[in-house]
């Protein structure tokens, strides 16, 4: 999606609404999904649009990014080499000190609890 004199006045949610509608194949519903699990985990979380669109959750801070490429829809935690990932969801960007990435692909599942305790664990960290 474009950055254009519209969507500068558009609300970040809107924003991901129209990305999601955008993609209109599982990309889309993969980020409907996880960012449904990112409310349940944080009813609070504030949604941004940021570097020429893309998708950001933040609470104290950025928890994590939305990214959608042509076969993955990447969620990078801003801390997540600070998080503790026992199921393992991390998949990629695992060589940097700061960052974390989960690389999901078309036939991957979701562990939605996993997912939702990371999420928590992100804004208990960015909380202290």
């Amino acid at each position: 999606m474009k950055s254009t004199a519209t969507t500068k006045n558009e609300s970040p949610s809107r924003l991901i609404d129209a990305r999601i509608k955008e993609l209109g194949d599982w990309r889309g519903k993969m980020l409907a999904h996880v960012r449904a699990l990112i409310k349940q985990a944080d009813p609070e979380v504030i949604e941004e649009w940021k570097w020429r669109g893309v998708p950001v959750w933040s609470h104290d801070g950025i928890l994590c990014t939305g990214e959608t490429y042509k076969s993955v829809v990447k969620l990078t935690f801003a801390k997540g080499a600070a998080l503790k990932d026992p199921a393992k969801l991390f998949n990629s960007s695992l060589e940097g000190n700061t960052r974390r990435a989960i690389d999901i692909h078309e036939s991957d599942e979701i562990d939605e609890t996993a997912l939702k305790a990371l999420i928590r664990a992100a804004v208990a960290l960015n909380s202290k």
